[in-house]
């Protein structure tokens, strides 16, 4: 262990002592001013110089358990804000400018001179706890990242198959937009799964708000299609477009009684209320 961890509280108070040149020296090697600042602090809630003060004490003090644990929760705190990653490896090599001037500073107050071998020591501590942090700041704020990408992917594949039930046994899945062959395979899953929860014996396809649809995701709605026969679901499918059908036609299958079309969505509608006057539809 170097000489600066075994006099680490006389360092520390060296530190404590001269807190605000440490925190004029980080901003000025950073390039932030004052106003930037109060701006991180009040809009994301981060105070950028008492964390880097606290984190320098931590590593002064060799506390590598208090580093990894301070690193998780900066990188949270990071990624719910707009600040990016580039600014924040700015951050930390400002703090590592610091950090050396500073310890070069207390060197020259004491009057002392290093041994080269307690030197490369000395070195390899202060560099591996502050690449420590920055690991653990990366990993935190990556994984927090890709929980929210999470999220929000399944909100909008839930939103992307807007299965609604207009009566106790019949249902409407209106789709819009275009369906690749990702989407193609989550509409597949959701309506399989849809269809034996809510015990749905109609289901009712209203494509007319496709803007488009390749050859895999017509493989994949065929699929469904038959998926939902061999459940004991009637589909009826209205809406089809001229080159989608063109393309269903290509794949030389046929519906057969697997499946009603119908002109409209209107005309859909129509056909459940006649063949089901005693259900209550809501339209």
């Amino acid at each position: 262990m170097s000489y600066i961890f075994n006099d680490k509280n006389e360092l520390e108070r060296f530190i404590i002592e001269k807190r605000k040149e440490l925190e004029a020296l980080l901003l000025s090697e950073a390039s932030i001013d004052i106003e930037k600042l109060e701006e991180i602090k009040v809009v994301g809630g981060i105070h950028l110089v008492d964390n880097a003060y606290n984190l320098i004490l931590m590593i002064v003090n060799n506390q590598e358990q208090d580093v990894i644990n301070f690193a998780k929760k900066e990188g949270v705190a990071w990624a719910k804000t707009s600040l990016t990653l580039s600014f924040k490896l700015e951050w930390v090599k400002a703090i590592r400018k610091a950090f050396w001037s500073f310890l070069y500073e207390y060197e020259q107050a004491h009057n002392m001179k290093r041994i080269t071998e307690n030197s490369y020591e000395m070195v390899i501590k202060i560099n591996k706890l502050i690449d420590e942090f920055f690991q653990g700041f990366f990993i935190s704020y990556s994984d927090y990242k890709d929980e929210l990408l999470e999220k929000e992917r399944k909100l909008v594949e839930n939103l992307s198959v807007p299965i609604i039930p207009i009566s106790n046994n019949i249902s409407i899945l209106p789709l819009i937009g275009t369906i690749d062959t990702y989407r193609a395979g989550i509409i597949e899953e959701k309506v399989l799964v849809e269809i034996g929860k809510n015990h749905v014996e109609k289901l009712l396809l209203d494509l007319s708000g496709i803007a488009e649809m390749d050859k895999e995701a017509i493989h994949h709605f065929l699929k469904l299609l038959d998926g939902v026969s061999m459940m004991g679901c009637q589909t009826i499918i209205t809406g089809l477009r001229p080159d989608i059908v063109r393309e269903i036609v290509a794949f030389d299958v046929s519906f057969g009684d697997k499946v009603k079309t119908t002109g409209n969505l209107q005309q859909a509608l129509e056909l459940f209320s006649d063949k089901d006057n005693d259900e209550r539809i809501f339209v």
